[in-house]
């Protein structure tokens, strides 16, 4: 909350109005109330007041910014720890946003809430961030239109009694009914010119008579001007007042002023205005450049009230100037030397601006400047290095998962700069090359891959093949390959990608290491887990001799992909370790919900499983899908991934109605993530097939899993993994039916072909093996599927051990299921 207003006067009767109306609501959902008025009228400082006037009838109060309906959002999510929620360091600006709503709406941990919407625009705007719940909603505006959506307050000019009252409080020194009358009455009663009018006389010791003679010569020029009505004469005569005594005393006061201007009418870090590169105004430079004539020049904007002086709870002060005196600022000022200064502003919101966007550490910074990127047009320059700031401000809303602030900004930023510099444009290849990560965060892989294609093509024309930003392009059309289900070609071209990276950057580059993680996923979606895991351990070996000069995002990936690719390779007891390490250091660096904990989390899990640690297996399984629910939401691909691991785990213990259940649902929403034909679709499918025949119904089984099969095979191949381990689950089908026939013919084909695959250790072989000899005896084949059987139950005591439920399951002649986990892409 900005601090209360000591010098706050009147409007008694419209808040006790104000507050009867938000407390005698009939209904449990809010009902939000508006303050509606002109501007400078103070509707903002009504709601202030109002905050701190009833403050013990609240347990939190948030004041939001709304001018920028694209950086609601923002604010809304920095109250996430205040409600135990995700912060936007770790989930991302929007997940966090709707869990903090969700938390309002449930009233947990704080049912009296109080969130201020000021100075709103359209109500369209805050339509998806309007909180539900037990608490209260206040919105400033000067927009009328609020009036047919909320219960509305009208806020007008002082009465005269409050107006006079007001000059009593605001100056230091003795004023008479009469010249707070005189005063009142020319200055319209209007709450911000009276600040102005009331600031300078205090600060110059001007009596109220002479402040009335410079008024009136004042108005009567600016009448005869005819300035525009959207300002009030009144105020624009107070200002200029004030304006000519700063100019008499302290002129650079006035030039910094005049930079203010051109920010945003949001809070101004004071860090911003230290000495900078770049087009800076002479007078500007020389006040910079000296530490004690700008603080002078800051306090003395600071006591004339032209400039609120505030300091956030963590000392961080900030100048913050109203949104009218801005705008009659910039309307003296000739294009020019509008434009002069604008070109000032940019230059020093690159100066204020951390080198690295993706690091956590500095997004309090880019999260303090993003409100003036518009009001400063930063898209409208065609400086190389405003460009290069504005795609650090693109990439900081990326990383944090401020989808809509990052969709906003790029639409502008590419129309702007397309129109000025054409399509191929290097800033403008490169915001393409954001939008197509933003596409591919949202799930619209197809669309992902068409911006991504677009744009490398165009990049490899301008920039030939080996530079930077071909490289970094180049492992986002790996993504979208995968998204596609296009495994076999997403290799070939990682495995290019690679070569690349290697030969221009070398093995130790950041970038070097994505590509290798990029690849290793892509072979081992191939099935090729043995080339996967020697690949990663290499990496991971080299990646940490590094230290701390690599990214710890990606060593956590690197090491996160080893334990993957060690449990695809059989090796599940080694997967455990190798998965505890690495979420044991994820959990050193990140916050419980940061999204590469969660993914290691869901590793580990799924090689619990895999182990025989059941039980471990399925709470942490619960816990990384109750996490991703809550951070991602139902459909996104990394919760139904999540799902997917889950409802195996419940199948595992012994609750496969609850499994089902969720493998269905699961199951039903993945063709709308990846399209129809996706591999990972079919792999789902199957899992609902094993559970259909674990709940007593083989023939629906059969009939889901014919399908899945055939599937899998069109888009990959009968030879694949997934394939094989369909087949598996398949013959197991055909033998429920007492289908001896075909279940043998199945289970002899994919017991052979995974043996060539995977070996004949591997557990998903021993499982084809070992079903295979209960269906060879069965079905009469006694003495082969004795002697397979004999051999099998000596691989599974070698490999897995006597007491793994495999191995139990096996000896008992009992059929061994096969699940599917959907890797990331």
């Amino acid at each position: 909350m900005p601090p209360r207003n000591k010098n706050f006067t009147g409007r008694d009767g419209l808040l006790t109005r104000l507050r009867n109306g938000i407390v005698d609501q009939d209904t449990a959902a809010v009902v939000p109330h508006a303050l509606h008025g002109l501007g400078g009228v103070g509707k903002t400082q009504m709601a202030i007041e109002y905050a701190h006037r009833f403050r013990e009838n609240y347990d939190l109060v948030w004041w939001i910014p709304a001018d920028q309906p694209g950086l609601v959002r923002a604010t809304l999510a920095q109250l996430a720890p205040r409600l135990g929620v995700p912060g936007p360091t770790t989930t991302g600006i929007e997940d966090s946003s709707n869990a903090v709503l969700e938390a309002l709406r449930r009233g947990d941990p704080y049912s009296r809430w109080l969130l201020i919407f000021d100075n709103a625009d359209e109500p369209a705007d805050l339509q998806e961030v309007m909180p539900q719940g037990p608490g209260h909603v206040l919105i400033t505006s000067r927009n009328h239109t609020w009036e047919s959506v909320v219960d509305t307050v009208a806020v007008d000019v002082f009465p005269r009694a409050e107006s006079m009252e007001f000059f009593k409080k605001r100056m230091r020194r003795a004023i008479s009914d009469e010249d707070a009358d005189r005063l009142s009455e020319a200055l319209g009663d209007l709450p911000l010119a009276l600040e102005q009018a009331a600031a300078l006389q205090t600060e110059t010791g001007m009596l109220a008579r002479e402040y009335l003679r410079l008024l009136e010569e004042r108005t009567s020029r600016l009448l005869s001007e005819g300035r525009p009505t959207e300002y009030p004469h009144s105020m624009t005569a107070a200002w200029e007042l004030s304006v000519a005594k700063l100019k008499e005393y302290l002129p650079e006061a006035m030039e910094l002023l005049r930079t203010c201007a051109f920010f945003g009418p949001e809070p101004i870090p004071r860090a911003v205005f230290y000495p900078v590169k770049g087009p800076i105004r002479q007078g500007t430079t020389t006040l910079l450049a000296d530490p004690i004539r700008l603080g002078k020049a800051i306090g003395r904007l600071g006591k004339y009230a032209l400039v609120r002086i505030e300091a956030e709870a963590n000392e961080h002060r900030t100048l913050q100037v109203h949104r009218l005196i801005q705008a009659l600022l910039r309307e003296e000022l000739d294009p020019a030397v509008q434009e002069e200064i604008r070109e000032e502003v940019h230059s020093l919101l690159i100066g204020a601006a951390p080198q690295d966007p993706a690091d956590t550490a500095n997004w309090p910074r880019y999260e303090a400047l993003l409100p003036h990127i518009r009001p400063a047009k930063v898209e409208e320059s065609t400086r190389s290095d405003v460009r290069d700031f504005a795609l650090n401000v693109l990439t900081y809303l990326s990383a944090s998962g401020n989808h809509q602030a990052l969709d906003q900004h790029l639409e502008i930023f590419l129309e702007r700069w397309t129109a000025d510099s054409g399509e191929r444009d290097l800033h403008v290849l490169r915001a393409q090359r954001i939008r197509g990560n933003l596409l591919r965060e949202l799930g619209q892989f197809q669309a992902a891959f068409d911006v991504d294609k677009g744009t490398l093509a165009t990049m490899r024309d301008e920039l030939g093949e080996a530079h930077p930003d071909v490289l970094i392009l180049l492992n986002g059309i790996g993504a979208d390959l995968r998204a596609q289900g296009e495994f076999g070609e997403a290799r070939e071209h990682d495995e290019d990608s690679v070569r690349l990276h290697r030969q221009v950057l070398g093995e130790q580059d950041l970038l070097t290491f994505r590509a290798i993680n990029n690849l290793a996923l892509d072979l081992a979606l191939m099935s090729e887990y043995q080339r996967s895991r020697d690949l990663l351990k290499e990496a991971l070996t080299r990646a940490q001799a590094e230290g701390q000069a690599l990214n710890r995002v990606t060593l956590l990936n690197l090491w996160t992909g080893l334990g993957r690719a060690v449990r695809q390779c059989g090796d599940y007891q080694e997967a455990c370790d190798v998965g505890t390490e690495a979420l044991g250091y994820g959990r050193e660096y990140f916050d419980a919900d940061h999204p590469r904990i969660l993914l290691a989390q869901k590793e580990l899990a799924i090689a619990l499983m895999r182990a025989g640690d059941r039980e471990e297996a399925l709470e942490l399984a619960e816990d990384t899908h109750a996490r991703y629910m809550r951070v991602y939401g139902l459909d996104s691909p990394w919760t139904l991934a999540a799902a997917t691991c889950l409802a195996n785990a419940l199948r595992a213990n012994g609750q496969p109605e609850k499994a089902f259940d969720l493998a269905r649902d699961t199951a039903r929403r993945y063709p709308g993530v990846y399209g129809p034909d996706h591999p990972y679709n079919h792999g789902c499918a199957s899992n609902v097939a094993l559970l259909y025949r674990v709940l007593g119904q083989p023939k629906e089984a059969r009939e889901l899993n014919e399908k899945a099969l055939k599937g899998v095979e069109s888009k990959l191949s009968r030879g694949h993994h997934y394939a094989l381990s369909i087949a598996v689950n398949l013959a197991s089908d055909y033998a429920a039916l007492d289908d001896l026939d075909q279940a043998c013919a199945l289970g002899l084909d994919t017991y052979r072909r995974l043996t060539e695959l995977l070996g004949e250790n591997h557990p998903t072989t021993l499982a084809a093996a070992a079903n295979l000899s209960v269906d060879l005896i069965r079905a009469g084949e006694t003495e082969e599927g004795q002697r397979l059987s004999s051999a099998t139950m000596e691989r599974y005591h070698r490999t897995l051990g006597e007491e793994h439920p495999d191995t139990i399951v096996a000896g008992e002649g009992r059929h061994l299921d096969w699940d599917f986990d959907p890797p990331p892409v």
